[in-house]
């Protein structure tokens, strides 16, 4: 099936549900790009390197999907110039809306499926979205992105980077969540909440990112 060997096919029909997706996809460590070399690897490349980034983390969860029966869905999620653009792995379950995220931050990890549509589960990570100076900084977002129009570019076992995926969304429409007076009135988090968002998953010297 789509060109996946019986290990990974069967690794993936094993995690049949978007629980367990989460749970294996934490469970990969970060990874930080330590050789200064910007990556955008497949599923494939994912489970050899054994490490994964949120793009990287979002394709992977978007594969398992698609294995267990859901569409393989991505929304992008954009930020301010102040701070990094995010990628979440979507699907539905009884007409609700949930995400899969692989993040180095506290906040914005996974989500049940009880949102009515893709806005309002965006807008859950609104609050916690936030930059190292506490600004929050979640400014737009994308409607789901079906990966199978990648399929004749075999983005889920190349072995080369799949950049086309991430071109693709950082170029379509994104629709905006703020106005600019709002953005303008926004308060920055409190030192409590500043305390929870250094929380992170795995430490590096020199993280380029906390998502």
């Amino acid at each position: 099936m789509f060109n996946l060997s019986k290990e990974e096919e069967k690794l993936f029909k094993n995690l049949n549900n978007p629980g367990k997706i989460q749970d294996f996809i934490n469970k990969i460590p970060i990874n930080f790009e330590e050789d200064g070399k910007d990556t955008c690897f497949s599923p494939r490349k994912v489970l050899k390197e054994n490490k994964c980034h949120c793009v990287e983390g979002a394709i992977l969860a978007a594969l398992i999907l698609r294995i267990n029966g859901y569409p393989p869905l991505l929304v992008d999620l954009t930020a301010s110039a102040k701070d990094f653009d995010h990628v979440i792995a979507v699907f539905q379950k009884d007409g609700k809306w949930g995400a899969i995220s692989k993040t180095n931050h506290v906040m914005l990890r996974y989500r049940e499926p009880i949102y009515e549509t893709i806005r309002e589960l965006v807008m859950s990570y609104f609050n916690e979205y936030l930059n190292d100076k506490g600004e929050k900084t979640l400014r737009s977002y994308c409607e789901p992105v079906d990966l199978t129009m990648f399929d004749h570019q075999d983005w889920m076992t190349t072995s080369d980077d799949i950049w086309e995926i991430p071109e693709y969304l950082a170029e379509i429409e994104h629709l905006s969540i703020l106005s600019k007076k709002q953005i303008a009135n926004l308060r920055d988090s409190d030192e409590i909440e500043m305390k929870a968002a250094k929380l992170h998953e795995y430490e590096c010297e020199d993280m380029k990112e906390n998502l």
